[in-house]
């Protein structure tokens, strides 16, 4: 049984028998709005200790390189737990899931709160990302079923804004509340927030899927934690090397992860044969889902990466404050939320590519100019850069994923949504640490503590530096992107 099978005719009909007025069923607007609201909910706390370093640095008395992993963790932690959300949407009822994973949430949330040190305060956003993990390919594979074909690129690109525009505001709300407050506020404002979508979610939530009799491969979800756990903190742990402080080379965690992660693959292709595979292969079949994955990697590592370096560029070159840092960055979603939406009509009369391949050219543009910033730089002008950077980075976000995901027989959604979202978190705790690595590398500081303004300009520009020689990639990516044939939306037999 696959997930087309499992929606109740009153929430979807068949796409073959899609009303020619292309409107949502009944009961559907209500489902995908919980999934969303709730996802943006979750997505918030991806970035939001970003504007928070430079203070918990002082605060907890960590380095940058340290304190980036209250980001990078929760990231990995994603990274490593969505892959088996294709297991977990087939096994338990959405109504389950939904309030299983804002109930884990919670808890995380509060243990953060609590946390007298880093290690707790680490403990809380790895159980916070645990259950965050399984909203992004929650949403988006239910979002896939029940939206219309003719209006996905419309509807997809206000859906997919979610994980572009929450991360984007996390930063800004985190600057107003560290203007007035400490950090624990971050999560103590949170609390009741999570509270009332878990009540929201309790009383209007239905069941729309009917669980299947699949089994947990418990040695996919090792390998899964192996593969990408060793190749992220390999990554992370560079900055450190270079400056003296990394307690293994990082190339032998880089080299154990990619083993593990050849394992996994290898490991996913015999249990596709039955079904039971946490990640099926054959999404990788398929050119259209291929190519605007591989420019997702580079989109999600400089995004997520730049959303870390840019407050302590702020911070220490420019000499914004909390608050200043939160009103800077409040613009860059509400950007982000109007290129997509007009994106979207764009994309259902033309595809991707009129608006991919100029985001692109000018998203790389951008970062090569933030990598020129120094104390005599004004603030107008990095805004400026900032919102030309978020709003050419949504002019690819939205389309590449509607692509990817309308290349796909609705059979393998659940994978490709799984996939997508692993990899595109994968990718942002890479960008974390590849971006904050180079960073530290730029500071060419060995202790612990603040900066001078030599050494924070320098830190600057090598990691904006870095952020734009990753960022022609996804130039000569679009290049290649083909928006998907209309008959890739049916299921066909497995193979």
């Amino acid at each position: 049984m696959t997930i087309q099978d499992t929606l109740a005719p009153d929430v979807a009909a068949p796409e073959s028998q899609t009303l020619p007025s292309d409107r949502l069923a009944p009961g559907s607007a209500l489902v995908i709005g919980l999934l969303m609201v709730s996802a943006f909910i979750v997505l918030l706390n991806e970035m939001l200790l970003g504007v928070a370093l430079p203070t918990l640095i002082v605060d907890l008395g960590i380095t940058p390189t340290t304190g980036q992993w209250l980001t990078t963790g929760y990231l990995l932690t994603l990274a490593v737990l969505i892959p088996a959300t294709g297991f977990v949407m087939r096994r338990f009822h959405l109504r389950t899931i939904f309030l299983g994973a804002m109930s884990l949430f919670l808890v995380g949330t509060a243990i953060a709160a609590l946390a007298p040190g880093f290690g707790v305060l680490f403990a809380g956003r790895i159980v916070q990302a645990a259950g965050t993990a399984v909203f992004m390919p929650l949403l988006m594979t239910t979002a896939m079923r029940l939206i219309p074909a003719a209006r996905r690129g419309q509807m997809m690109a206000v859906v997919t804004a979610v994980p572009a525009v929450a991360p984007a505001v996390g930063p800004a709300l985190s600057g107003v509340v560290l203007s007035a407050l400490s950090w624990r506020w971050l999560f103590l404002l949170m609390l009741p927030i999570a509270a009332a979508a878990l009540v929201l979610g309790a009383g209007k939530l239905r069941n729309i899927t009917t669980p299947e009799p699949v089994t947990l491969d418990v040695l996919s979800l090792v390998l899964s934690a192996v593969g990408f756990g060793a190749l992220v903190y390999g990554l992370a742990s560079i900055g450190e090397s270079v400056s003296g402080h990394a307690p293994i080379p990082p190339y032998l965690p880089i080299a154990v992860g990619l083993a593990g992660l050849g394992v996994f693959v290898y490991r996913q292709i015999a249990l596709q044969r039955s079904d039971n595979a946490f990640l099926d292969m054959r999404i990788f079949r398929t050119r259209s889902f291929t190519v605007p994955l591989l420019v997702m990697v580079i989109v999600a590592m400089n995004g997520f990466g730049t959303l870390i370096v840019l407050p302590l560029v702020l911070a220490n070159v420019v000499g914004l404050s909390t608050f200043a840092l939160g009103l800077f960055l409040v613009p860059g979603g509400a950007v982000i939320s109007i290129v997509s939406a007009l994106g979207g009509r764009v994309y259902d009369r033309f595809g991707p590519r009129p608006l991919a391949i100029p985001g692109a050219i000018v998203w790389t543009a951008s970062l090569w100019f933030l990598s020129t910033v120094d104390e005599g730089t004004g603030v107008v002008t990095i805004l400026v850069a900032y919102l030309v950077m978020s709003a050419s980075q949504a002019l690819m976000w939205a389309p590449m994923t509607t692509t990817a995901f309308a290349s796909l027989r609705a059979d393998l959604y659940p994978h490709g949504t799984a996939a997508f979202t692993t990899v595109q978190q994968l990718a942002g705790a890479a960008g974390g640490a590849v971006l904050i690595s180079a960073y530290t590398i730029g500071s060419d500081a060995s202790d612990a503590g603040a900066l001078s303004m030599a050494q924070s300009v320098s830190a600057g520009q090598a990691a904006f530096t870095a952020a734009g020689v990753i960022a022609v990639g996804a130039v000569l990516g679009t290049l290649f992107v083909r928006k998907a044939s209309g008959g890739a939306q049916t299921a066909a037999p497995r193979p």
